[in-house]
């Protein structure tokens, strides 16, 4: 947010003077009276310009990449325990070791066809034009390939329900 009181806004307002607010917090305002010439107070006026300006920007960087802990929640600031960090990584692994196992499981059900199609249909979200243009086939054939492998799949694990991960 911009300050109108704060020294870049006061100097930059007036154009007579250059000024700024001492240690006692009181504003001072040096004219073109107080220097020994005209080219000398705008040397050091555009000089007082510049400077309050990149000022004002390193300040306003640092205020919109700075966020202080009381404005964040306490979940965002909350640090699991080791042991819960522990556990759900061991979790993930976990799910990830069963994501492997089921995968495996299809691919042994399917021809490497109807995997690649199915594989590239389903996880990587191709669409039929685009896996009929990867085969170089129709795309009411690769329809009909991953329909096929669907069905298999959906067999073999109502027959084998324990199979699945």
């Amino acid at each position: 947010m911009f300050n109108r009181k704060s020294s870049y806004a006061l100097n930059k307002k007036d154009d007579s003077a250059i000024v700024y607010i001492d240690a006692n917090e009181n504003i001072v305002r040096l004219t073109r009276e107080d220097f020994a010439s005209e080219e000398e107070f705008l040397k050091w006026k555009s000089w007082s310009d510049a400077e309050y300006h990149a000022s004002e920007k390193r300040d306003h960087v640092h205020s919109n990449h700075t966020l202080a802990l009381d404005e964040l929640s306490d979940k965002a600031t909350a640090i699991p325990a080791v042991d819960v960090s522990i556990e759900m990584e061991h979790d993930r692994l976990e799910q990830l070791r069963c994501n492997a196992e089921l995968v495996a499981q299809i691919k042994e059900l399917l021809s490497d066809t109807q995997f690649r199609r199915l594989w590239m249909y389903e996880a990587e979200g191709r669409t039929l034009e685009y896996i009929a243009n990867y085969d170089g086939v129709a795309i009411a054939s690769v329809h009909e390939s991953i329909e096929g492998a669907k069905k298999k799949v959906l067999r073999f694990f109502a027959k084998h329900p324990k199979k699945v991960p």
